[in-house]
Formats: structure tokens, sequence, C-alpha cells
């Protein structure tokens, strides 16, 4: 037996923490490897945490409600081992495991994270003039977890810098308070609201508060700009119409015009995978694969699911898995695997009947194409005469340190092109 510990998992590329919802699980509990141990919200998806060992539930470190980061313990587990993995190790080794205290043991494992530190923590040492330096993580590798610093901080035993560090950092801060550059941002409190009779208090539930820790976090961090051109799609929803009720009967789901956008934007960012980009602070990845995430919303939330390699998809294709991901979403079996991956965000604003908008990007990604309603407009045609067409605008949120307005213009140029070509003659949804 041995006591081995289980931590947040990164549930999403771009997820750093994690709610726990519900605990599956209490002490004493027996549970087989890959057990379901607790239900677990991030901004993106709800799923649940296997257990990475065979063995008795000792401790449940987290409480429901408790936000951690990736990497964060949850709980211990005494785990059995099997003898494989008894056989395999050297019964000198065992022996002197078994000797030598717990705390001795900590102290000589692996210490490799002892210096990765998170933005809670830093923003909590430096709040509270805590040394990290001084402070011995419990996390994997050493690492300092908020939940270490928040024990310290309770306990009122704070290690603290030397007299000239501390000298330093206060001279620095007043610098940066005087020169107005950088300053730290005080964090927001809550505002004081009188409820009176009549009025409803509805709990922020965890999955509400991921959505609102990640948009404020995009927000802050990514430089955002807009872009917008209309497009006349005449000729693309003649097509489909002509199509969609003996593609319903044939296939059993509906084709949608949102398919067809979604395979057109597959096609530009081919062209320009400028747009298909991650920033990843001191530089750009740009992505090979196009991984299409799509919006779709939930009474209670936003979840932005993902269609995997899109530009090797037909609109058939397309349309099936959006029907899919779609219906997962909200009969919520929506796998965490399905929200991974995504390089470039596509939402259906349209479907609620919005003409022009500016969408959040979905961080860590380049851009979000706002989709809007498809409307029939006046038109002045090319020989002078006035027409009505049918028209859709697309608006483009994008991320200035990544990208420019040249760029992004001639992208939207080319998704144009595409979308008034889209006809019987010109496209094949098989």
């Amino acid at each position: 037996m041995s006591i081995q510990q289980i931590t947040m998992p990164q549930l999403g590329e771009s997820v750093t923490e994690g709610t726990i919802s519900k605990w599956l699980v209490k002490p004493g509990d027996k549970v087989n490897k890959y057990d379901p141990l607790a239900e677990v919200m991030t901004d993106k998806v709800n799923a649940e945490i296997p257990s990475s060992f065979t063995g008795i539930i000792k401790e449940l470190i987290a409480e429901e409600g408790d936000t951690l980061e990736v990497g964060e313990i949850i709980c211990s587990i005494e785990a059995e081992e099997s003898g494989a993995e008894l056989s395999d190790r050297d019964p000198e080794q065992i022996s002197q495991e078994k000797k030598t205290p717990t705390n001795e043991k900590s102290e000589d494992q692996n210490q490799s994270n002892k210096t990765r530190y998170s933005p809670a923590v830093l923003k909590l040492s430096q709040e509270h003039g805590i040394d990290l330096k001084q402070v011995n993580g419990t996390g994997a590798g050493g690492r300092i977890t908020r939940k270490d610093l928040l024990s310290i901080i309770e306990s009122g035993d704070i290690p603290k810098e030397h007299a000239a560090n501390e000298r330093v950092v206060r001279e620095q801060k007043e610098t940066v308070k005087n020169e107005g550059i950088g300053a730290e941002k005080p964090r927001p409190t809550a505002p004081q609201v009188s409820v009176v009779a009549g009025d409803i208090e509805i709990p922020v539930t965890g999955i509400r508060k991921a959505i609102a820790g990640n948009m404020l976090r995009s927000k802050q961090e990514i430089p955002h700009a807009w872009t917008m051109v209309e497009v006349d799609v005449t000729e693309l929803v003649e097509y489909r119409n002509s199509l969609k009720e003996e593609f319903k009967t044939k296939e059993g789901f509906n084709l949608t015009f949102f398919a067809f956008f979604v395979k057109a934007v597959a096609q530009a960012l081919k062209e320009f995978p400028q747009l298909n980009s991650i920033w990843a602070g001191d530089k750009i990845i740009q992505k090979k694969d196009i991984n299409l995430s799509i919006a779709v919303a939930t009474e209670e939330a936003l979840f932005v699911p993902v269609i995997k390699m899109a530009d090797e998809k037909t609109i058939k294709g397309i349309a099936r898995e959006i029907s899919e991901l779609a219906a997962k979403t909200r009969n919520g079996t929506l796998r965490s695997e399905d929200m991974q991956g995504g390089t470039f965000t596509v939402n259906n604003t349209g479907a609620f009947g919005s003409v022009q908008s500016m969408g959040i990007i979905n961080y860590p990604q380049a851009a979000i194409l706002q989709v809007e309603s498809i409307v029939k407009r006046p038109v002045v045609m090319n020989n002078g005469m006035i027409a009505v067409r049918d028209m859709v605008n697309l608006c483009l949120s994008l991320d200035h340190r990544i990208l420019d307005g040249l760029v992004c213009g001639r992208f939207l140029q080319r998704l144009k092109e595409i979308l008034e070509s889209t006809s019987k003659e010109n496209t094949s949804i098989y």
C-alpha cells in the first residue's frame, strides 16, 4: 500500500482550473482504477475525474464548490500495488521505503516544478509578501499551490524576504504607482446591491464562474479589434432550400445554412493560415490542423465543441457533426475530448436574429467569426438595377497581437468569394 495523490486534470487545451461540483466517493470507499471520483465543471465542459489507482479513498482535500487550478491536489488514495509492480521493484528499495518516514520521502521527491508558479500563486504571494523560495509546495513536482499559500496565511507565520529585498520591492511599487505604468489592478469586489421585495437572487454556479473568468481573461489579455463584410448568399440559399427536404429524409438530420458557412471558413483558413493561430506568450503557433470550435448555447451556459479537421470534411459531414455535437451539448453527454483542440471559432449568432455583433475571442485563439442572420434586402446590382437579395453580415473579432487588418481583410474577402459562388452548379454537399 502507498498513499497517492489525485490532482485536478487538464480538461481542455486552454483550461487552467476546474470546480468540484459533486464528489462521487467518500473517505473509506474502495475504488478501482478508472472509476469516477468527482464531477468537475470548467468553462468548456462538464466531466468526471477518474481514479488513477485501485485502492481506498484516504482523504477528500477539496470540497464541493471549490475551484482548483490544474495540478492542485483534490484527494488522496491508499493505492494497492499489483504483483507485477512489486516484482519490478528492488526488494531493498521497498524495505528502505518502509523504514523511511513520510516527511523524509516527501523531501526527496522530485522538485522540478518548485519554481513554476501559477498566476493565482504569484498574486497571493505579492498581496501578502510571501517569499516563495521559503515555501515547500505540496503539488506535483513540489509545485506551490494556492492552498499551500492559504494555509500559510491562515497560520500567520508568513516567510518574508530579507529587509533589503522588502525595501527594493517597496521602492518599485512606489515607482509604479507614481508612473502609473504596469500597476497591478486591485482585485474587483462585488458591488453592494440592495435587495427589495420581488427581487430574485440567483446563485452563480461553478460553470458560470468559469465562463466569467475565461471571458474576463480574454478581454483583459487580448487587444480585440473588429471588422465586418456583407455577403450576397442568394444562390446559396436557393441551393440549400432545394435540397433540405430530400436531404433530411435521406440522411436523418438537417442540412443547415451554418454547415455551408463552416465549410467555407475551413477552406479560407487553408489559404490564410495566419488566422488559424494560437498566442503562446513569446511566440505565435500557427496550427496545422483546422479544428473549428462552434458555439452551442443551453439554458445555463455556452459551450464550444470542436469539429476536428473541418477542411477535410464535406458539407454533409460537417452538418452531421454540428447536429451530433449540438445534441450532446443539450443532453449533457459532451465529453472533454469533444471540447479540445479548437483553433478558430465560428458562432452562429444569426440563429437568434442578430444582424451585427462583436464576439469575445475564445482564448487563446486568434479570432472568432460571427455568422449573422440572413435577411432579404434591396441591393443595387452591377447593372444599376435594384433587386431583393439574401444578405448576411460576417463579423470578425481578431487578436491584434497576432493579426493585422490586411490579412484579416483578405481572409474575409476570400470567404465572401467562396460563399457568393456557392450554388448548385459549383458546389457539392457530398
